[in-house]
């Protein structure tokens, strides 16, 4: 993944016009009320970019929510969006495989559609290192990717794909697998894509 490659998605793309736009994440709302966590854990979402679940998480009354995205331009429209809400959530722009995460800083992690970018194993490896660097103890992984029968390609990059197991095998046996779903996407061009979310628990 290249910051020039997502720079020009952004600058070329409407906001809804993205093959993985949906107006709201439902799925992945319902897996951080779930975790039980108060309204002040440290969320974190992974490839937020211009997503409206920022937006969802404030209404709900989350208050420590931070977005990381490797485009400065996605940022800044889901910044224009919230108008004077932009300035209770923090921004990264940075790159997920290099940012220097605080050690145990998270408490739950989101990432729906950017781990099944990472083709590389080296690549893989080096996410969930981040991952494990960053979640506290008892903290919880959400991560939605591309399923055994989702697109080969998006965004004119190839995908990975995964069966829930699989994506699961690929944290290891240090995140205990609390849910999993698979579930279909509509694009906003009426094309279906599957997706699998796994639910996790960092044990140790």
């Amino acid at each position: 993944m290249t910051k020039a490659h997502w720079e020009h998605v952004y600058e070329t793309n409407a906001a809804d016009a993205v093959s993985w736009y949906a107006p709201h994440l439902n799925e992945s709302l319902e897996y951080i009320r779930r975790t039980g966590l108060p309204a002040g854990a440290a969320i974190v979402d992974v490839g937020g970019g211009e997503a409206t679940l920022v937006d969802d998480l404030l209404d709900a009354g989350y208050r420590r929510v931070s977005v990381l995205d490797i485009s400065e331009t996605a940022l800044e429209v889901c910044r224009a969006r919230l108008g004077h809400r932009a300035g209770e959530v923090s921004w990264i722009a940075a790159d997920v495989l290099q940012h220097p995460f605080e050690p145990r800083s998270v408490d739950i992690w989101h990432d729906r559609a950017v781990f099944h970018f990472l083709t590389d194993p080296r690549e893989r490896m080096a996410y969930v290192s981040q991952v494990r660097k960053a979640l506290k103890p008892g903290g919880f992984a959400i991560v939605g990717a591309f399923g055994p029968h989702g697109p080969s390609q998006c965004s004119g990059l190839p995908v990975a794909r995964y069966s829930s197991d699989g994506l699961h095998d690929e944290f290891g046996g240090e995140f205990r697998l609390l849910d999993h779903r698979t579930m279909l996407h509509s694009t906003p061009w009426g094309a279906t894509q599957q997706f699998v979310y796994c639910y996790c628990r960092l044990e140790s």
